[in-house]
């Protein structure tokens, strides 16, 4: 990694200023130093998650969430070593050091080894009528409406592919003859495209019933009028090491109370919390799931995800959530819409 310097941090580097460098460089990781370069600790992506699911404040030291002994590689080990190493830990970088502790490069797994292209396929939920949308939806389907210059399903397409995802489905209903029209078999974006056509509405999860050929690896799925800018690389990998059979990507959401919470016993005054803000994590539209899921859903049913997961769930199955903290925005209203076209050539330039 050439410029592996950029991803050198002191231990009171705020958390916020760290994501920022870990977005910009696109390592997924920082090194954590002293002021001589000596390895203090490292922080990856998935830290950072845990951290906001903890609900660490990010405008606290790097320390506080660093993991303090990485597994790292000398300077005299070779490729071959360096890999072998890499691929026990299922690591995605490993710090190099020399023989005093010292920072002196940084090896990226997919500098060792070129696995650019993901074989998992990608379901795209597109067949919703986006009836808040109305008068814009009447005569096109919402995946089809431009935000910028191009249809929102199309932007959603193009951030898969930049991932290294070339494999689709797309559930159809509401105008399905308008999106296959306009994307046909994928081939002008160089993708693979199939559709699971809804005679009827199945919901956000009823849809995977549709697949007649169940996937070999995790699929991930996806709500049709979302832009985000969500790592899908790093979203699969935090779903095969947390072992888990489906994900979902969540978002922190926080309601403020208007009015001054009353704190009681019985008929005792205890104190008043003036507009207190409460904070929760709720589903982004977003998820990874095994090819065993699939297995729960009944076919051609209406099911929604939320339901798919307490199914999950209650068979005791491993599920796991993945904080969203990258742009994202539900394009459900006309506001939502104006706001896209707003932001979009700077979030997607």
């Amino acid at each position: 990694m050439k410029d592996w310097k950029r991803i050198l941090i002191s231990p009171t580097t705020a958390i916020i200023d760290a994501i920022e460098i870990i977005d910009a460089v696109a390592t997924g990781i920082v090194l954590v130093v002293d002021d001589d370069n000596r390895l203090q600790g490292t922080v990856t992506d998935g830290d950072v998650r845990r951290a906001i699911l903890k609900g660490i404040r990010l405008d606290e030291p790097i320390n506080l969430i660093m993991n303090a002994h990485p597994t790292v590689a000398r300077i005299n080990d070779d490729k071959e070593t360096i890999l072998t190493r890499m691929k026990l830990k299922d690591l995605k970088q490993i710090p190099i050091l020399d023989d005093s502790g010292r920072v002196v490069s940084m090896e990226m797994i997919n500098d060792l080894i070129r696995t650019d292209e993901r074989g998992n396929w990608v379901l795209l939920m597109a067949g919703g009528m986006g009836k808040r949308l109305n008068p814009l939806t009447n005569d096109c389907p919402k995946p089809l409406l431009k935000v910028g210059d191009k249809p929102i399903l199309e932007t959603i397409i193009q951030n898969f592919v930049y991932h290294g995802f070339m494999r689709f489905y797309i559930s159809v209903n509401y105008k399905a003859e308008m999106i296959e029209e306009y994307f046909g078999d994928g081939a002008q974006w160089g993708v693979e495209i199939r559709y699971l056509r809804e005679k009827e509405p199945l919901g956000t999860a009823g849809a995977l019933s549709l697949i007649t050929e169940p996937p070999g690896e995790p699929l991930l799925v996806m709500n049709g009028d979302l832009l985000t800018k969500v790592n899908f690389g790093h979203l699969l990998d935090f779903h095969k090491q947390h072992r888990a059979c489906a994900t979902m990507c969540v978002r922190e959401y926080k309601l403020q109370v208007p009015y001054g919470v009353v704190q009681m016993d019985k008929h005792r005054l205890k104190g008043i919390i003036e507009k207190p803000v409460q904070q929760f994590f709720v589903s982004a539209g977003v998820y990874v799931l095994d090819p065993v899921v699939l297995k729960h859903i009944p076919k051609s049913t209406l099911i929604d995800m939320p339901a798919l997961f307490e199914r999950l769930i209650s068979k005791e199955l491993e599920t796991a959530v993945f904080p969203v903290r990258e742009y994202w925005l539900d394009i459900g209203r006309i506001g939502d819409f104006e706001r896209a076209n707003g932001e979009f050539a700077e979030v997607f330039r």
